[in-house]
């Protein structure tokens, strides 16, 4: 093996260790930036598609540079926790110069990146990394705030699929989302104290479970209500095509009916199914793990979405 292949190996491994400390399979929860795009009926508008695929690239460098900054900051809890200690930071892999140098490289560009797209969608970029550097640094240390951060976080991400698509998301859908988020950070706050106690995080001292699992109850049945609404009092775009033409005919007054209520089953399984699998198997603590990888949760994510689509773009 010569020294250019030993150098080539070298350069990979480097790659690969770079791409865990930027957390790119939690790019997932950037998916809310389609939420927009998806909901007004105009998913297929290419113009209108590749500016919230521009968005979407620019949150998962902003979600990356929090994710560095955060592993930074949390370098002395993650060494005693028995997942997070293998994360690069923590493991040595990546120096804490070499972290800070990363974020201050990743916060520049994808600001810059953003004002290139719009003022308005620099300041939303610009309050994401502010939140999120705040949440670092203080605002996680602080029981409940630091899931009303988290789920703020997730409300910023929605309202720049806006600007970038520059159509609104519904009233009762955007509740949907930000109950949604405050319930699934809640399941990863229950999960860290269950399975690690209160060492690897600051804001477990003050937190109990019961008080966790009223929370998890409150903000599901919240995430239940503000979707159920949303599907009786907000009526999905009609896009006109061959077949919902020929559905009107044959079935004249079905576009009057509420059909997107026919989801809501749905919603309501894969709520119980992501609380099932924190309390029988404590995985909470890795939400973008339990989304990718347990095959009924994908299936029900997967018929929602193919259900959903139908509804706005088929009939």
């Amino acid at each position: 093996m010569t020294a250019e292949d030993d150098n080539s190996i070298i350069m990979k491994k480097k790659f690969f260790v770079l791409l865990r400390a930027l957390r790119v399979s939690q790019w997932v929860k950037n998916l809310v930036v389609f939420t927009a795009i998806i909901f007004s009926g105009k998913l297929f508008d290419f113009p209108i598609l590749l500016n919230t695929i521009y968005a979407f690239l620019i949150f998962c460098l902003l979600s990356s540079t929090s994710y560095v900054l955060n592993d930074i900051i949390d370098y002395p809890y993650d060494r005693k926790h028995k997942i997070k200690r293998y994360r690069p930071i923590a493991s040595g892999e990546i120096s804490l110069q070499q972290a800070s140098f990363i974020v201050f490289i990743l916060t520049l560009v994808s600001l810059i990146l953003s004002l290139f797209f719009s003022l308005p969608f620099f300041f939303l970029s610009l309050l994401f990394i502010l939140l999120h550097f705040f949440y670092s640094l203080y605002l996680k240390k602080y029981p409940t705030i630091d899931l009303f951060t988290i789920s703020f976080s997730f409300m910023i991400r929605a309202f720049a699929g806006e600007v970038a698509s520059g159509y609104h998301i519904p009233i009762w859908l955007t509740l949907t989302i930000f109950f949604i988020s405050l319930f699934m950070a809640t399941i990863k706050r229950h999960a860290e104290l269950v399975t690690h106690g209160t060492e690897t995080r600051e804001s477990l001292f003050r937190y109990k479970e019961h008080y966790l699992d009223f929370l998890t109850q409150t903000f599901a049945a919240a995430t239940i209500l503000a979707y159920s609404t949303y599907t009786y009092v907000e009526k999905p775009p009609q896009i006109q095509t061959l077949f919902s033409s020929f559905i009107t005919e044959v079935f004249p007054g079905f576009e009057a009916r509420k059909w997107m209520m026919l989801t809501i089953p749905l919603v309501v399984y894969g709520i119980a199914r992501y609380a099932q699998l924190l309390y029988e198997r404590t995985e909470g603590e890795r939400p973008e793990k339990l989304i990718t990888s347990d095959v009924p949760l994908i299936v029900t994510i997967g018929l929602w979405g193919t259900i959903v689509v139908s509804l706005i773009y088929l009939l």
